[in-house]
Formats: C-alpha cells, structure tokens, sequence
C-alpha cells in the first residue's frame, strides 16, 4: 500500500462524516468508484502534487482503485462535478465560519500560455469567458490568461473566489462579495481603493472595508500595522497554491477543465486545514505535512 492510498482513505474519512449529503447528478448506472470517493482521489492527488492524470493512474497501477475507474472516464466525471466539489469545499470552509469576522481579499494571475503564444492558442478561444492580456502589478509582468480573485479569512481559510479574464479591474470582484459575506471586516491592498464601492459594501452589508491610502491622497492616513501583517496570510495561502499546488501549470484545454482544475486545489487546500485543526490538532496552514 502506498502513500496515496493511506491518504486517499483518510480524506475519504472525512468527506464521508461531513458531506455525505450532498447530492451529486444522478447517474442511471451506479459507477464502481462513487463521486465522493472519485474527489476524495481527485483532493489527495492535488494535496500529493501530482499534477498529471498519467502519473496519477501510474500510482494507483496495483491498488484497490485501478479497476474501478478508467483515466478518460475520471476526467470527464470531474469535470462533471464541478458543482458537487464546490459544495464540498463549502461546507469544509463554513466549519471554520465562527473563528473570526475579519477577511482578507486579493488576486492572482492565472496564466495559460506564454505571451509569445498568445495569439495561435486555442486554450478557452470558444468559451464565453475568455483569455486576455493582463498585467500583474505585484510581480511586475504582462501576461495572457485569467484572474483568479479569493478571499479568506485572517485564519486563511479560503470562503469565496472567482474568475475573470486579465484585463477585469480587481475592484470589479467586490459586486459579488457583498452578497456573499456580511457584518465583518474586509482588507484589500490598494487595487481595492474606491470610495463608492466602499460605501456601497457598508450599505448592502454592513462590510467595512479597509484598504492603505496612496501617499497622493488627501488626509493620508498610515494604514495600520496589525492590518498589513493580516494582509499577508492570503499572499502566503496564493503563494503556497503556486508552488505546492502548482495553479500555474496548465494542463485544461477548455475554462471548464481550468476552472474545475483550480478548485480542486483550493478544495485540498480546506481539506487539509480541515484535517490539521479537527482531526490532528496542529497548526492550521502546516500544508506541507504527511496525513499518513
């Protein structure tokens, strides 16, 4: 028994105990590997950075998983649940709903092909949301792809995200997280900056919103030291997506296979703070540890 089986089980474990009611589509046959089990493999293979369905399969060659599932058959599936994985990651986040009422938002690039490339990719060409050039203020590149907007919270839990092409203004995302949370304390870097949305945010939700001044600005005001080391933990949880979880590398052809790609990711990344916190009872964000 390897690695990726003694994990597989024990994340199994706990989607079993917390989100066997989920309902997923219903299927005239009944496959050999059900759909919690197939996230279940679908979050350790995420978790163990296994990026390539190729390598997965090599894994499981020799495992009680190797006859239940065919490769093509696990990709289309997955796709199919993106919804039903969804619903799983929020359940998993909204355990840790009663831990603070303070959030922090940001953006990453999502990048799917080099610039150079950009115009003969066919990578999401006929889909409704579509690639475009966008710049990264943080990294100080151009690039050709998506963005990827999240928020969690100081505890680094991720509750919400989204995407949009590159070139959507990060402020844009605020339209969709007054709906989503309320009655807490949002912190944004200075992309975030906007006195109307500001105020709409407080209005509709009672959202403060809080982000640094620019030195130009009028009555400028040093933005608070204790909010700036908040801000940190969602550049920590992005940066540890990109290398441990690797949401750069792109391997989708279609914005579905990207998108379910993603979550799946974030998905193991709440899993595992799930099972460090309840299950194991160490540090929240210890990502790079073994369950087994």
């Amino acid at each position: 028994m390897n690695n990726l089986i003694q994990n597989y089980k024990i994340i199994l474990k706990e989607l079993i105990n917390n989100c066997s009611h989920i309902e997923s589509y219903k299927q005239i046959r009944s496959p050999k590997l059900t759909d919690l089990e197939l996230v279940a493999l679908n979050i350790t293979a995420e978790y163990m950075s296994i990026n390539s369905e190729l390598q997965l399969f090599r894994y499981i060659s020799g495992t009680e998983l190797e006859n239940k599932i065919e490769r093509s058959v696990y990709n289309k599936r997955k796709r199919s649940l993106f919804s039903y994985i969804n619903k799983i990651r929020e359940t998993l986040s909204s355990k840790f709903s009663n831990l603070t009422n303070v959030f922090i938002i940001d953006s990453t690039p999502i990048e799917i092909c080099k610039i150079s490339r950009a115009n003969r990719s066919g990578i999401c060409r006929t889909e409704e949301i579509r690639p475009s050039f966008g710049y990264c203020a943080a990294q100080k590149t151009r690039y050709f792809g998506f963005k990827l907007h999240a928020v969690c919270d100081k505890n680094g839990i991720f509750h919400s995200f989204d995407f949009t092409p590159a070139n959507v203004h990060d402020i844009n995302y605020l339209n969709d997280v007054k709906y989503n949370f309320e009655n807490c304390l949002l912190i944004g870097d200075r992309g975030y900056i906007s006195n109307e949305f500001q105020l709409d945010l407080f209005n509709y939700s009672n959202i403060k919103l809080s982000v640094p001044m620019r030195k130009n600005q009028h009555n400028f005001v040093k933005f608070s030291k204790t909010k700036s080391k908040i801000r940190k933990r969602i550049e920590t949880n992005l940066s540890q997506l990109n290398g441990q979880f690797s949401i750069n590398i792109n391997f989708a052809k279609s914005f579905c296979g990207l998108a379910t790609r993603i979550l799946s990711k974030i998905t193991s990344f709440n899993m595992i703070q799930y099972l460090n916190y309840f299950v194991f009872e160490r540090s929240l964000n210890k990502i790079k540890v073994n369950l087994s």
